[in-house]
C-alpha cells in the first residue's frame, strides 16, 4: 500500500467518528497498538524536540526501505506518533521525501491539539522526513 493510499485509509476512518471525543479515543488506541522502544533506544538522538511529552523516534534501513518505530511518555502524542509510524514505515526514503503531511489538515488533527501539541506534531513529521533524507545520503 503506497503511503497516500494510507493516508487516505486514516481520512476515511476519521470520516467515520462523529466528535472530537471520538477521535480523540481513536488516536489514543492506536498508541496502545505501538510497539514502544527499548529503553537504549529512547536517546536524546532519538527524542523528538518540540514536543511537550517526550517522543522517540527510531529509523531502521533495511532492504531499501525505512522502518521507524516510536514511543512517547505520553498517552496522545503516543497515538499521533503510532499513526504517523503506521503510515510512513516500510517505505522507501524518495517515497517519503515525495509525500506530503495534508492528511493531517484534512482530518482536522491540528484543530483538536495545544498550539504545544500540534508544534510536537509538526517536529515528528520533520524527523521523519530527516531521516528520510540521511539514510538517502548514506545509501
Amino acid at each position: 500500500m503506497t503511503i497516500k493510499e494510507k493516508q487516505q485509509e486514516i481520512i476515511d476512518e476519521f470520516a467515520f467518528l462523529e466528535d472530537w471525543e471520538q477521535k480523540y479515543e481513536y488516536v489514543i488506541d492506536l498508541g496502545k497498538e505501538l510497539k514502544g522502544l527499548s529503553d537504549d533506544k529512547k536517546t536524546d538522538e532519538n527524542l523528538i524536540k518540540g514536543c511537550q511529552s517526550k517522543v522517540w523516534i527510531d529509523a531502521e534501513y533495511k532492504d531499501g526501505k525505512l522502518f521507524f518505530n516510536a514511543d512517547s511518555d505520553g498517552i496522545l502524542p503516543k497515538g499521533i506518533v503510532s499513526l504517523l509510524v503506521s503510515i510512513y514505515s516500510g517505505h522507501s526514503m524518495q517515497e517519503i521525501l515525495d509525500s506530503d503531511f495534508e492528511f493531517i489538515s484534512e482530518i482536522g488533527l491540528q484543530e483538536f491539539l495545544s498550539p504545544s501539541r500540534a508544534n510536537g506534531l509538526m517536529a515528528m513529521t520533520k524527523q521523519i522526513k530527516f531521516y528520510a533524507v540521511a539514510y538517502q545520503l548514506k545509501s
